[in-house]
């Protein structure tokens, strides 16, 4: 049997740098968030807002956020749990509750920018499109 070098000796430990934790469990790719959230440079200090949806085994969750050096900030959240607070007879999960709870979402960050005011929206549903 022959002698096989080690290449993976006390040198290589030394200077290998480990990823950072969530690219190593596989939650974030840090190219395409960095793409994503990357705003132009005319638009200095502009906060660039996104929605995020996430699906759990029980609910849907939506999310209005934008970035910051310290990390994403939540302006307003929704979670489908709550569409029974409205009488919405549907699941939790489907497109229907999803549906519903980007709604909701919607209407919560209106309110805490002071435009729901001007953007009423249907006040009862007659199965019409809407258009502003």
């Amino acid at each position: 049997m022959a002698l096989v070098k080690v290449l993976k000796n006390k040198a290589y430990f030394k200077r290998f740098q480990v990823k950072p934790r969530r690219r190593r469990e596989g939650k974030t790719d840090y190219r395409a968030r960095g793409k994503m959230v990357r705003q132009e440079k005319s638009k200095f200090n502009t906060r660039k807002y996104r929605l995020i949806v996430r699906f759990t085994n029980r609910r849907c969750i939506c999310q209005i956020a934008y970035a910051t050096i310290r990390g994403d900030m939540i302006v307003a959240q929704a979670s489908s749990n709550e569409l029974t607070k409205y009488d919405v007879p549907c699941g939790l999960k489907n497109y229907a509750a999803a549906y519903c709870t980007g709604l909701l979402v919607a209407r919560r960050v209106l309110k805490k920018f002071g435009l729901d005011e001007k953007f009423k929206g249907k006040e009862e549903a007659d199965g019409e499109d809407y258009h502003i």
